[in-house]
């Protein structure tokens, strides 16, 4: 099935209303939406979803509400996490550096705002999980200890089980390289006044950005660590979870790659779809 067909099914999917919903700061994209595990009793493990989009404002969470409804059924407790993206052009992508700030925010709150929210949720077994740029957004908190530091987003202790990574924007060099996502990583790297413009081009600060926000330059991580990646997907190409996997290998550090055949970029967030049973194992494996 093509990109555009997959698009088709994740979105035929209506939104999925939360549980309940919680805000981790004062913007309106600073909120973060809970879905109670459905069924059985006791501690079960919480997934943190972080959706994609290129970072850009036109999509926000609700696309991956149906992705995070289906993981609760599964049993799991879920936050879903909003963020702020785009910029002052709303085509562009990300926000320097709102977008990193709100992702490591949202997360560090997670032990005030969890157990209100997710009662039944075992911080201590807590999963990320994001589809492209979100996956690469779980990349980078699970990496937030290998940052210098003098980063605003350093923290000395990883605090999660494990990541999931679906199709993520997991390699900066490549990504720009292969022009993936329209020049999204090139936009989410440039300055403020830069992306302003609309200009695509990198200014000299984000050579110094990309050391702080690529996966890839921010290894090993010491956290157990899976991507899910469609053989077909034409968006976010499978060549960058091999080059993730690749500069992994070379810091001595093991990253599990699952390819599937048949599959494009959106099948492993959506519920109808096979792709996404795997996902959820992925996850189990990591969570139980």
């Amino acid at each position: 099935m093509s990109d555009d067909a997959e698009a088709d099914s994740v979105l035929a999917h209506p939104a999925v209303a939360p549980d309940a919903t919680a805000a981790y700061g004062d913007h309106p994209d600073q909120t973060m939406d809970f879905y109670a595990p459905r069924g059985g009793e006791g501690p079960v493990p919480l997934v943190v979803v972080l959706h994609g989009g290129s970072w850009r404002q036109r999509y926000d969470r609700a696309h991956i509400s149906p992705f995070a409804a289906f993981l609760a059924r599964r049993g799991f407790a879920v936050a879903s996490v909003e963020y702020r993206r785009g910029g002052a052009d709303e085509g562009s992508a990300g926000r320097w550096p709102d977008t990193l700030d709100d992702v490591a925010t949202a997360l560090d709150a997670l032990p005030d705002l969890v157990p209100s929210g997710l009662p039944r949720a075992d911080l201590r077994r807590t999963v990320l999980t994001g589809h492209s740029a979100g996956g690469h957004l779980a990349l980078w908190a699970a990496a937030r200890h290998v940052l210098p530091p003098e980063a605003p987003w350093h923290r000395s202790t990883p605090p999660f089980r494990g990541v999931v990574a679906l199709a993520p924007l997991a390699h900066f060099g490549l990504a720009c390289e292969l022009g993936v996502c329209e020049g999204a990583v090139e936009q989410f790297l440039a300055s403020a006044d830069t992306a302003a413009a609309g200009t695509a081009g990198v200014d000299t600060a984000a050579v110094v950005r990309a050391q702080w926000a690529d996966p890839s330059a921010l290894l090993p991580t010491g956290i157990a660590t899976t991507v899910v990646q469609g053989r077909d997907d034409a968006t976010v190409p499978p060549q960058l979870a091999d080059a993730y996997a690749d500069a992994a290998a070379k810091e001595g550090e093991l990253v599990g790659v699952t390819l599937l055949d048949g599959v494009g970029h959106y099948a492993p967030i959506d519920p109808a779809a096979d792709a996404c049973a795997v996902v959820v194992a992925e996850i189990e494996q990591l969570a139980w």
